[in-house]
């Protein structure tokens, strides 16, 4: 088969397009025939292998994967011995590691059925940066119905899920974002959008009950100054040199053992759960019908 492979660090100059060897199907695996894949934040860190603490987990002087990519839609061509949710023909989405390939081998509990009524295009883009809002708001921020939640870097692929996901609880949502893209994020549902070029959003007296932060380029002294009493700031990502990551983190978890307000930071690890939620929420326009706790 065909597929992009990757033996060093370093920019898109190393990717080349290859032959390699079929996936071969465990027994608990899927395999799927992949009809599209989606690029992340999260794929240029693993391109780059930055920022470097991250190639504990990367791999220390190469990748441990060869093939990269993580968002993939495919149609499932074979299922392992012990696979009882999915069956040969069957249409899914989810994350694993060599999704730019024409096949890829993918654990059953990282896949779930695709929504109806998105295309694979559609489908691949949603896993990782809907999960990724989806967890930060629910799992970290603790959201709930008739928060004011403050969305920094709206328009991004996190953000634009964040908006809508944070409004399907029913919260206050005040979006931040370039000029240009002020127009779609209102139509994602924001109930206020600060264009950054024109307003700055720590220098208002609006308070808020969570603050997710997407792209992490003002200090955490900026970050307190909007927050009320009890909130609660999420950091999607962070530095991308190792001691600016370090030192952030190691001032966020200061500020949450002695400070009034709860700091912290994630990395999204997708669930079959989470995958049916946001299937849920794609077909239904954003209407839930589960236990809200369970979003």
């Amino acid at each position: 088969m065909k597929a992009i492979t990757e033996y060093k660090y370093g920019t898109p100059d190393v990717l080349k397009l290859e032959e390699v060897d079929k996936p071969v199907v465990g027994d608990d695996d899927v395999l799927l025939r992949v009809q599209a894949a989606s690029i992340n934040q999260a794929d240029w860190h693993f391109l780059t292998g930055t920022p470097r603490i991250a190639r504990l987990a990367f791999g220390l002087f190469k990748p441990k994967q060869n093939i990269p990519g993580i968002d993939v839609a495919g149609q499932v061509e074979e299922v392992g011995a012990n696979v009882t949710r999915f069956k040969p023909g069957d249409e899914v989405f989810g994350e694993n590691k060599g999704a730019y390939a024409e096949y890829v081998c993918v654990p059953e509990d990282r896949i779930a059925l695709k929504p109806d009524n998105l295309t694979p295009e559609q489908a691949a883009a949603v896993p990782v940066a809907a999960g990724t809002a989806l967890q930060g708001l629910r799992d970290k921020g603790k959201i709930q119905p008739g928060a004011r939640v403050l969305i920094i870097g709206a328009s991004g692929g996190v953000g634009t899920f964040a908006v809508q996901i944070a409004k399907s609880f029913e919260a206050e949502v005040t979006s931040v974002c370039s000029p240009r893209n002020v127009e779609m994020v209102q139509s994602l549902g924001a109930d206020h959008v600060i264009d950054y070029t024109y307003e700055d959003f720590t220098e208002g007296d609006k308070k808020y009950d969570l603050v997710l932060d997407i792209v992490g380029n003002r200090s955490l002294r900026d970050y307190k100054r909007v927050m009320a009493p009890g909130a609660i700031y999420v950091a999607v990502g962070g530095p991308s040199s190792t001691m600016g990551f370090m030192t952030r983190m190691f001032r966020m978890m200061l500020i949450s053992l002695f400070g009034r307000h709860k700091m912290a930071s994630m990395l999204a690890k997708q669930t079959p759960e989470d995958l049916n939620v946001l299937r849920e929420l794609l077909e239904s326009g954003g209407r839930y019908s589960g236990d809200r706790q369970a979003l």
